[in-house]
């Protein structure tokens, strides 16, 4: 098997109201991205990591994977995540026909906390059905809105998406390429995947700790999750279902 990781780095930080791409904000000392970054270097299934980047950033991302193993290729971003998955997949497309990429799997770059046990847990489901995300409980009450009424929602098959999502790549690629023929954006990877493909897709219980920073509130919870993170005590993963 073969597996890269493509790392999505190209945001922005207008909902953390800073100016500068928010996977470069310092959390307990360390830059944000550097987390996942040292994650994926860590895991022994991966074969070479695609980050999506602004191109006001590419010469400090360069920096900052000085000495980075696997191997590591840098590609500018589009405007939309979508079109920034799509650039980050078609930069391993030569390799994905020539059979030297098996798997690919999608990161975001905002999700510092994803650890080694979570991916290989997705890694594995994603062998058995082609692909695979994992997915926390929807908490609290959903509502869906109706012409005259609002009808409250059975939240208990409901399941909120986290990264990474892996997938097999030749099928992958093909549905990004279909879906971009079609003037498709998936709110995520699974989303085109689920629409243009007929890969399976299973779910593998999320973390609760995998979380993804958007809000200034995120940036402080980050700092309380980063001490245990870095300290190694995340031993066993919470279900989460």
């Amino acid at each position: 098997m073969s597996l890269w990781v493509v790392l999505l780095a190209g945001g922005r930080g207008e909902r953390l109201r800073r100016e500068v791409n928010k996977v470069y904000l310092p959390i307990a000392g360390r830059e944000m991205l550097e987390y996942s970054l040292d994650t994926f270097r860590r895991s022994e299934i991966v074969d070479g990591l695609v980050v999506v980047v602004r191109p006001d950033d590419t010469e400090h991302l360069f920096e900052l994977l000085a000495g980075t193993a696997p191997p590591v290729r840098i590609v500018e971003g589009g405007p939309t995540r979508h079109q920034s998955e799509r650039l980050g997949l078609e930069a391993l497309s030569g390799d994905v026909n020539r059979g030297e990429v098996e798997w690919i799997g999608i990161h975001d770059g905002a999700r510092p906390f994803i650890t080694l046990d979570l991916f290989r847990a997705v890694v594995e489901e994603a062998h058995h059905q082609g692909g695979a995300v994992p997915a926390l409980a929807s908490s609290g009450p959903l509502y869906q809105r109706q012409e005259d009424a609002v009808e409250l929602l059975d939240t208990r098959a409901l399941r909120r998406a986290q990264t990474p999502q892996v997938f097999r790549a030749r099928e992958l690629l093909e549905g990004y390429r279909r879906a971009d023929e079609a003037g498709f954006e998936g709110v995520d990877t699974a989303e085109t995947v689920e629409r243009f493909t007929d890969l399976r897709v299973g779910l593998v219980p999320g973390d609760p700790r995998n979380i993804k920073i958007t809000f200034v509130e995120d940036v402080l919870e980050a700092e309380d999750l980063a001490a245990g993170f870095r300290a190694g005590r995340w031993v066993e993963r919470d279900a989460g279902w």
